[in-house]
């Protein structure tokens, strides 16, 4: 199991950022413009953790060299069931340094993006603090 998959299904937040690379670029299933950084990056992963309910990842498929990882997971938003996939690329150092997540079926990527939206204050405030 790769320390990512594990920090999240731990719900460690503190894992979870540790692997994060300070040029993290993360692509949201639901926003057009990709976000660079790791301050905002966490604070949205945080996000996420608050608004996905009964989350579990059900396959991990990863390159032979490890430098890109597949991770599948189901959960539910809003009483919408959704299944998605974090796609995860690592540097030489082996921290995260692209992170694209992708989801289906429209009306669950449709709960997720309003369950996002209203943790956007909070995810700005977070990120500001470099939290």
């Amino acid at each position: 199991m790769h320390a990512f998959r594990k920090a999240v299904e731990n719900r460690d937040e503190s894992a979870i950022v540790a692997l994060l690379a300070d040029d993290v670029v993360f692509t949201s299933p639901v926003a057009f413009k990709p976000y660079e950084g790791k301050a905002i990056t966490a604070a949205i992963l945080r996000a996420v953790m608050r608004v996905f309910e009964d989350f579990e990842y059900v396959r991990e498929i990863a390159d032979p060299a490890g430098r890109d990882h597949a991770l599948v997971f189901t959960a539910t938003v809003n009483g919408r069931r959704i299944q998605g996939c974090d796609f995860l690329h690592f540097d030489e150092e082996g921290r995260i340094d692209d992170f694209t997540v992708m989801v289906r079926p429209l009306s669950a990527a449709q709960a997720l993006a309003e369950a996002m939206g209203a943790q956007f204050d909070r995810i700005a405030q977070e990120a500001a603090a470099g939290e």
